[in-house]
């Protein structure tokens, strides 16, 4: 590893001096380091090391009209908590050369690929997760025709420091019929066809289902999507079926049956209106490279949550995870509305309304009943309205039902309300103050929780925040923030001190359990 950073860090030298004597080419890059000084906390739990923690990525990049290369150094030896299990080590485990030539595009080395909405294959990195599934492999872009999109892969998926995955290939295929057809042009009227196949090659090996009994497994496990997408003026449809053969694995205990997932997804946006409604069934959908591997690593594929993504503290405190392997019956619905200004309930600024509705319930072996579980239910409704010229107000409730026994393997269904209030104020030209007040109510898990912040903002350069999450239903803790932050061109200093709970963090639908933290804080981006 150490051998091919030098030797990677050395080619990319070669490439600055390159770019910087020719013409047409651009050197690009970005820099993003976390530190951590860890302190003891008995009462969050959290815990000192001699080492001061980071997690810094060094992103480099070349363009010119035919060839692009970049690289990508990660320093994690002594990693954030919840990253010392996995990611500890230092190396390039990113770099690729890309080529281009009519019509054609060549990709060699890691690449991130994703076919139609991401059931059959989807590799992307986040960082917060501790995800980075890219292929070390190659790639084929074709596009032959106007509106045609041909692709062709096949590589093995970053396993943290190694590639021991199976050996995953696919095929993709899009065409755009508007391009084509000049009635669909006339009638404002897109229409886009796709369909896929992944492959994943794996060896057979000694899983025994009891002392005598060995599990016969496929060295083949083949996934296909079938998917079309429809906009007309402000509607628009995307329909998606995806089917996976037999793969038994440690996430579904290693039964033999297939797997299917079929999706329908409409919207409507109109000056002042928005409609979303969506439904989701999918079953035995796991699909790994490596059958035998836990947590968030070596997935092929990824299947959306159809819930709200929440920003506010307390809205995902209890964030919902995707159930792949056990499948699930998903729907979300939302509409938001603007009130015209000068009206009763718009005032003289005018109002938005929005409410959203998530839904996510056990599957039945009948394709269309529901099982017995709800795993998870948001309703919620928004207001947002500026009371003068200078002063915004967003107000929030939410009702949650969350299944902490199928979500997290613990625990009962968890009932909770919870109340926001966000109020910016413009108090000069250069200077904003923005405040939060939440506050949870439950039953369940560790009862009441409540969460203040206050942010001042003076552009362009600085920005000072305070929080506090307090649990003050059960424990009596609160895990108090301090950060100053600090942006000047191209770079952004943020330092802070504070304590940070243990839980789950999610995006997307994927979650990972994140320790509790206390100590000080420094966070460095540049992009150049």
């Amino acid at each position: 590893m150490k051998r091919q950073l030098l030797i990677t860090l050395a080619a990319i030298c070669c490439m600055t001096a390159v770019a910087q004597e020719q013409k047409g080419i651009t050197f690009s890059g970005s820099i993003q380091s976390d530190w951590l000084v860890p302190q003891n906390d008995e009462a969050t739990g959290a815990v000192k090391t001699d080492d001061l923690l980071t997690n810094t990525y060094v992103d480099l990049q070349l363009q010119s009209s035919h060839v692009d290369a970049g690289a990508r150094l990660e320093y994690l030896e002594h990693p954030l908590p919840g990253f010392e299990n996995d990611f500890k080590g230092w190396g390039v485990p990113h770099f690729w050369v890309k080529g281009r030539l009519g019509c054609a595009e060549l990709t060699a080395g890691t690449f991130y690929e994703q076919f139609g909405s991401g059931f059959i294959l989807r590799t992307y990195e986040e960082r917060s997760l501790g995800i980075d599934n890219s292929i070390l492999g190659g790639r084929l872009v074709i596009k032959p025709l106007k509106g045609l999109t041909l692709k062709a892969l096949s590589g093995k998926q970053r396993h943290y420091w190694k590639w021991d995955g199976g050996l995953v290939s696919g095929l993709d295929g899009e065409v755009a019929l508007d391009e084509w057809i000049s009635s669909l042009q006339q009638h404002n009227t897109r229409l886009t066809l796709g369909a896929s196949w992944v492959n994943k090659y794996e060896k057979d090996e000694d899983i025994f289902a009891d002392p005598t009994h060995r599990y016969n497994l496929p060295k083949f496990v083949n996934a296909w999507d079938v998917r079309a997408n429809l906009n007309k003026g402000p509607w628009s449809m995307l329909v998606e079926y995806a089917h996976k053969t037999q793969d038994p694995s440690f996430d579904n205990g290693y039964n033999y049956h297939s797997g299917q997932v079929a999706m329908i997804s409409t919207s409507y946006s109109q000056r002042g209106l928005s409609l979303l409604l969506q439904a989701k069934r999918s079953e035995n959908m796991s699909f790994r490279s490596k059958r035998n591997m836990l947590g968030t690593s070596l997935f092929i594929n990824h299947l959306p949550a159809f819930t709200l993504d929440h920003t506010y503290a307390l809205a995902a405190l209890y964030p919902y995870a995707t159930q792949l392997a056990t499948g699930e019956w998903a729907y979300q619905a939302e509409v938001g509305y603007n009130i015209p200004r000068k009206t009763a309930l718009g005032g003289k600024y005018g109002m938005n309304v929005k409410l959203n509705y998530s839904y996510v319930r056990a599957i039945d072996s009948q394709w269309l009943k529901w099982g017995d579980d709800t795993y998870y239910q948001d309703l919620n409704v928004q207001l947002t309205r500026r009371m003068t010229r200078d002063t915004k107000l967003s107000l929030m409730y939410m009702n949650q039902r969350y299944n902490q026994e199928v979500i997290e393997g613990h625990g009962d269904m968890i009932h909770s309300n919870i109340f926001v209030a966000d109020a910016m104020f413009q108090l000069a030209r250069h200077t904003k103050l923005r405040t939060e007040l939440q506050y949870l109510t439950t039953r369940q898990d560790q009862h009441d929780w409540a969460y203040a912040l206050a942010e001042l903002s003076l552009a362009p350069r600085w920005m000072f925040t305070i929080s506090d999450l307090w649990n003050c239903g059960e424990t009596n803790t609160h895990y108090y923030q301090g950060l100053v932050t600090c942006t000047l061109g191209s770079h952004r200093l943020q330092v802070g001190y504070g304590r940070t709970r243990a839980g789950y963090n999610c995006s997307g639908g994927v979650c990972r359990y994140v320790p509790a933290t206390k100590g000080f804080s420094l966070s460095y981006n540049y992009n150049f």
